[in-house]
């Protein structure tokens, strides 16, 4: 079921409500918020009212940032969740070794719902706290994604593609085919900053590599780079 005002009736087996009051009579026992980040407590606020009292609440989050302040105040069971895939990237139609996130401090009944749901899809299930989650997808998203918009930023349309430069395209015109929602709640983490200085840091010490010709540091860096992704 979702509600989205201005529509109404019955596509593909969904349920469209045109607003969040018609819940009080289509009774779910579960209701998940997949709005964007800026969007999520307000669509939580104005849709509550009219969910019963055993609903279990959900968000799929990309950031989890103010979501614990939330469900602290909150009288409804909630599991928070993060698919680690998409649209873009992956093949929905067989997504077996994806990976998705479980917020420990979810429901645990709720919860092991979901980890049974997801297992039946071949899905790798991962458990972090909100904390937790949010330093890891500032490592897991964060990263890849400020390396594509450098990429983006410093391409030539000129240039003869070969085999590796297409591959980065590809990856680059996939992220930022991604709404802009999606990449500002990325980038706005307030764990990003920290990879953003430590990518530039290592771009600084490349530079200094480069600019003296030391053949002995370019390999101990090889070196370095092999094993980190080991």
């Amino acid at each position: 079921m979702i509600w989205d005002e201005g529509r109404s009736g019955a596509i593909e087996c969904v349920t469209v409500l045109p607003l969040p009051s018609w819940l009080a009579d289509f009774k779910p026992e579960l209701f998940i918020n997949a709005v964007s980040l800026r969007n999520t407590i307000s669509a939580f606020e104005e849709s509550v009212p009219y969910l019963p009292k055993d609903c279990i609440i959900c968000d799929v989050l990309s950031i989890k940032t103010d979501m614990p302040d939330y469900y602290r105040e909150s009288p409804f069971s909630f599991v928070s969740m993060h698919p680690m895939f998409g649209p873009t990237f992956a093949n929905m139609d067989s997504l077996r070794e994806e990976n998705v996130v479980i917020i420990s401090e979810s429901d645990r009944e709720s919860a092991e719902f979901f980890k049974g749901f997801f297992t039946g899809l071949g899905l790798k299930i991962f458990e972090y706290s909100f904390q937790e989650h949010d330093r890891m997808m500032a490592h897991s998203l964060t990263l890849p994604f400020i390396a594509s918009m450098v990429f983006a930023a410093s391409v030539d349309a000129r240039a003869v593609p070969g085999t590796t430069f297409k591959k980065h395209m590809a990856i680059t015109k996939g992220l930022l085919s991604e709404d802009d929602s999606l990449l500002t709640e990325i980038l706005f983490n307030p764990y990003s900053i920290a990879e953003v200085e430590k990518a530039t840091s290592r771009l600084e010490f490349l530079k200094h590599v480069i600019r003296g010709k030391d053949d002995e540091e370019l390999a101990a860096f090889f070196k370095k780079l092999r094993n980190n992704i080991l």
